[in-house]
C-alpha cells in the first residue's frame, strides 16, 4: 500500500509507567494505513504550565496515507484507549499519554480541530530537540527554517535531560532483541500451538520438543509405576541432546529462538511420576545437565485449570493420552508453579488462558503478544524502572 504522507508526532507522558505508555502508545499507531519510520531519544523534563510529575517525551516519524484528520482521530482514540482525561477547563493537567502531530509532509492548514504546523511546537525545546533526532534539516513549511535552526532560537530553558531509555518504532524491531524465549504449559495448554504462532509472525527459530516417537510414552500412561523410570530418563537424554543442538547456535536469517518447552520440565515430571530413590537418582543426573544448557531470556508459563485441559486433551484425540487424569494434571500444575517460586531471577511471566481463546481470537493472541510485550520492555530497561 502506497503511504504517501510523511507525518511527525509528539508523545510525551508524566503517570504511571511512562516509558511504557510511549512505547505502546508508538506500537499503536503500526496499522494497515501508517508505519512507524523514526524514532527520537526519549527526555525527561518537567511539567510546563502546572504542577506535575516529570515529563518523558519523544518525536517519531510515520508514513500514512491517512489524511491529517483521520490520523488525528486515531490518535486521540489511543489517548483515550490509555486513559487520558482531559480538563474541561483547557488548562494543563498531568497526563498517561499525550500525542501530537506537528507536520504532516510540508501540509498548511487550519481547521476547527488541527492546525498543522502545531502552532506551539516552536516555543518547546522537549519538542525541538527529540524532533531534531530524527528530522535535523526538514523545513517549517511557514517559517522557513529547519530544525535545527528552530532548537537554537527556542527561548524555552527548561530542564531537558536525554534519557537511557531506547524505543523501538515496532513490536517485530522490541521482540528482535530477544535471544531465546520459552514458551511451557501443561499438557494441552498450548504451548506449540504459540510458539509456532510467534515463530512465524516475528521471524523467529522453531524449536520443538520432539516426543511422540519415545517408545515409553504409551507404555507408560498404561503403568505408570513400570515404566515412569525409564520414561523419564529417556526424555531427558533426548531433550539434553536436543535442546543443546537446536539452541547452542543462531539462524542468523530468525531475529531469536522460541522454544515449547524449557528443559527444566524434565526435573517437574519426573518429581511427580517417580518413587523418592528413583528421583534423587534422576535429579543428580539432571543437574549436571541443567548447568550446561541455555537459559531463556523470558520463561512463559500458559496456565490452564484442569477442567480447561482435559477438554484440550480430549478435542485432539491422541489415543495415549486420554487415560490422563485430573490428578496427574493437578500435580503437574503444581510443580510448574512451584518451580517458578524456587527460581525468582528467572524473568517469568505467567499468563492464565482460562478465559481466552487465542487460536481463534485474535484479540486474545494479542493479549498475549502485549503481555510478552511490557515483559520485555522491563528486561530491557530494568535499571530505568
Amino acid at each position: 500500500m502506497n503511504k504517501d504522507n510523511t507525518t511527525y508526532l509528539s508523545i510525551g507522558s508524566n503517570l504511571g509507567n511512562r516509558f511504557l505508555n510511549i512505547q505502546k502508545a508508538i506500537f499503536r499507531l503500526n496499522t494497515d494505513d501508517s508505519v512507524v519510520e523514526k524514532v527520537s531519544a526519549v527526555y525527561e523534563n518537567p511539567a510546563i504550565g502546572f504542577q506535575g510529575a516529570d515529563f518523558l517525551n519523544a518525536c517519531f516519524s510515520v508514513r500514512t496515507n491517512l489524511s491529517a484528520e483521520k490520523l488525528l482521530q486515531l490518535i486521540t482514540q489511543i489517548e483515550n484507549d490509555f486513559g487520558r482525561e482531559r480538563s474541561s477547563d483547557g488548562t494543563y493537567t498531568s497526563r498517561v499519554i499525550d500525542l501530537d502531530i506537528l507536520y504532516v509532509s510540508e501540509k498548511v492548514m487550519d481547521t476547527e480541530n488541527l492546525v498543522i504546523p502545531h502552532p506551539r511546537m516552536t516555543e518547546r525545546n522537549f519538542v525541538l530537540k527529540p524532533l531534531a533526532d530524527i528530522a535535523p534539516q526538514f523545513y517549517h513549511p511557514t517559517l522557513k527554517k529547519d530544525t535545527r535552526n528552530l532548537l537554537q532560537e527556542c527561548k524555552d530553558e527548561s530542564n531537558l535531560t536525554k534519557t537511557t531509555f531506547a524505543l523501538h518504532n515496532s513490536r517485530k524491531n522490541l521482540f528482535s532483541q530477544l535471544q531465546f524465549l520459552s514458551i511451557e504449559g501443561n499438557i494441552g495448554a498450548g504451548k506449540t500451538t504459540l510458539t509456532k504462532m510467534i515463530a512465524e509472525e516475528y521471524n523467529a527459530k522453531l524449536v520443538l520438543e520432539r516426543f511422540a516417537e519415545n517408545p515409553f510414552l504409551p507404555k507408560f500412561y498404561e503403568d505408570q509405576s513400570r515404566f515412569a523410570f525409564p520414561l523419564e530418563m529417556s526424555f531427558l537424554a533426548d531433550r539434553y541432546q536436543q535442546f543443546t543442538d537446536d539452541t547452542s547456535q543462531f539462524d542468523l536469517f530468525k531475529n531469536f529462538m522460541v522454544s515449547d518447552y524449557d528443559i527444566f520440565k524434565s526435573l517437574i515430571f519426573a518429581k511427580v511420576t517417580l518413587q523418592k530413590e528413583e528421583f534423587e537418582l534422576y535429579k543428580k543426573v539432571f543437574n549436571f545437565m541443567y548447568k550446561e544448557v541455555r537459559k531463556p531470556d523470558i520463561y512463559i508459563y500458559l496456565y490452564q485449570g484442569t477442567e480447561r485441559l482435559l477438554e484440550n486433551i480430549k478435542k485432539r484425540g491422541r489415543d495415549y493420552e486420554q487415560g490422563i487424569t485430573a490428578e496427574y494434571l493437578d500435580k503437574i500444575n503444581r510443580g510448574y508453579l512451584d518451580f517458578i517460586k524456587s527460581h525468582p531471577q528467572q524473568t517469568t511471566l505467567l499468563i492464565d488462558l482460562d478465559s481466552l481463546d487465542f487460536v481463534t481470537n485474535r484479540n486474545d493472541y494479542e493479549y498475549i503478544l502485549n503481555s510478552i510485550e511490557s515483559k520485555l520492555i522491563e528486561v530491557l530497561h530494568s535499571d530505568n524502572f
